[in-house]
Order: C-alpha cells, then structure tokens, then sequence
C-alpha cells in the first residue's frame, strides 16, 4: 500500500482454529503483502520464512515479491510461480506478485495485466482449485472517508475517480470468465485490495461512519460476480471482529484491506482469521518472537474440499 516506513506495533496473535496440513480433505491459505520483499528491516526475507513456518499454510498468495519469493518457496520446499511473462527469472526484483504452493503446479493463468493479477492451477491433492494473487492501487485513499463531508452516493463517486477503479476494470473480464467456470473448478482470489469492505460499512457500522452506509465499488462488485470473502463470512460481526490489516502508528487510519475470497462448491471456508503487525516491531506468534517485516498483516483461510 503506501510506502511508509512507520515505526510499527506487534500484534496479537488472532488467528484461530486453523488446521494444520494433515488433516483430511482440509487446506490453509495465506494471503501477505510483505512490502518490497520483505527488505526495509535486517534479516526481513529470513523473517517471512519464519513466519510463514509458523503460520504453516499450504499455499501463499504473495504481494510485493520483489525478488524474494524463490527464496522464501525454496526455504520453504515449496513450489514457486512468479506472476510474469513465462521466461522471467524467478529472482526478478521488479516482479510485484507470485503464488507459493505446498502442492504442485497446474496449467499457468497468465493475464495482460500481471502487476496486479495473475494465477495458476494449483492441484491440492487431487483437486485442481485456480488461486489468484492480486495487488489494486490505494488511490484514491483518505484515511478516514467517512470525515470527508461527502454522502455515500458522492463517496462512490469519488472511489471511481483514480487508479484502482481503472485498474479493477482492466481485470475484471478475467474474473468474470473464471468465476463462470466455478462449477467445474473453484476459484480462491487473494492479495492486497487497497481498499475497505462494503460488508464492513453497512447498517450495522454505520455508527463508526459518521451514519454512512457505503456499498464499496471494488468489493461489491466482486459480491456481483458471486466470490465470497471468507473472512467475513465466518467473522460476521465487523465492531467485534474487524479484521485489521493496515494500521498506522499515531494515527486514525485503520482498515481492513487484504483478502481471501473464493467461489465453487466443491469448497468451504472454516476458518479465517486476521492478523494486525507493525514494521519491525516485536511479532509474537506461537510463542516465539519475530521482527515483522511488513507494513502489512495478513489473513489465513483454511479451507475444506467437499
């Protein structure tokens, strides 16, 4: 999101009930902008190994790769795919996303937009599922909109007035034709939206925002195209769970922006949880002490295959 070096408070660990990889019929998601690699803070690519082990999903939905993917997939011994012309050298440090998978590789989802979408057939377990990594521009952003003085109407207006409404319609025919296909292959579509929630500025939230009930454009109208966010939909109250993922310091600019959604039957999310974490600030997770290497928390879906 956007470049800040903030000097960053440690989370509480939030993630729970999600299983690990041997449990039957079930597998974990994570979905990390882990901000230029992970290389603003010493040791910062080791520290999202670490990471990463501890939270233990079985497929990564990468942000801000920016060279350190192969490492962290290889540290890992998992497989990798840089979201790129197919050629590009895996240690590209100009390439924004990737995908990390536990299980192997399917057919490649190249689109002509692969800064900020892109994906691979990933076959878990015998089942081929479709992951995509996204990353949408922040603006237009404000830190707290609902201080803009503008009506819900005027709010929408001013989201359609910069990069991420352009950018969402360049990739939008690509999710569309997927989503249509989730009969036969479910879909999981994850990363950094940059933006708030319809789902968490509705009537009952309306309180926090000023009176203002705002059906968000960019997550609206991925509800249209029928993908469903996980977290939400298994942490349903946004007072009491509000999912956190960008958060300054010092400063009224708090939000949730990063996503896990999915379409298909042949899946059912049955936990989600998010994390909150601050630039190289202590991170405790699982009794141990990391130095968190992003700007950025993240959120881990388990899902199960039906």
């Amino acid at each position: 999101m956007k470049k800040l070096h903030l000097v960053i408070l440690a989370l509480a660990f939030s993630l729970s009930g999600c299983k690990d990889k041997n449990e039957p019929n079930t597998f974990k998601v994570m979905a990390w902008n882990i901000l230029h690699g992970g290389n603003d803070i010493e040791n910062g690519p080791e520290n999202v190994i670490q990471i990463i082990k501890e939270v233990n999903p079985d497929v990564i939905l990468m942000v801000e790769t920016y060279g350190s993917g192969k490492k962290v997939a290889d540290a890992l011994g998992y497989n990798f795919h840089l979201i790129a012309p197919e050629g590009t050298s895996e240690d590209d440090k100009g390439i924004n996303l990737s995908i990390i998978s536990r299980y192997p590789f399917g057919d490649r989802i190249d689109t002509e937009h692969p800064f900020y979408l892109g994906g691979r057939e990933v076959f878990v377990d015998k089942y081929k599922v479709r992951f995509f990594t996204n990353w949408f521009h922040y603006l237009p952003w404000h830190d707290q909109p609902h201080e803009m003085g503008k009506t819900a109407e005027e709010l929408l207006e001013w989201e359609r007035t910069e990069t991420k409404f352009k950018m969402i319609q360049k990739v939008l025919p690509y999710l569309e034709t997927y989503a249509s296909q989730t009969d036969s292959i479910p879909m999981i579509f994850g990363g950094d939206m940059n933006t708030p929630s319809h789902l968490d500025w509705g009537e009952n939230t309306k309180e926090i925002h000023n009176g203002l009930v705002v059906p968000w454009y960019a997550t609206k109208v991925l509800e249209s195209i029928g993908l469903k966010d996980t977290y939400r939909m298994l942490n349903t109250d946004p007072i009491q769970n509000p999912g956190i993922t960008w958060d300054v310091k010092d400063k009224k600019d708090e939000h949730r922006i990063d996503y896990i959604f999915y379409k298909g039957a042949k899946l059912t999310p049955i936990s989600s949880g998010s994390y909150k974490a601050f630039l190289n600030e202590p991170f405790q997770i699982k009794n141990k002490t990391i130095r968190y290497p992003s700007d950025h928390g993240f959120v881990v879906t388990t899902f199960k295959i039906n």
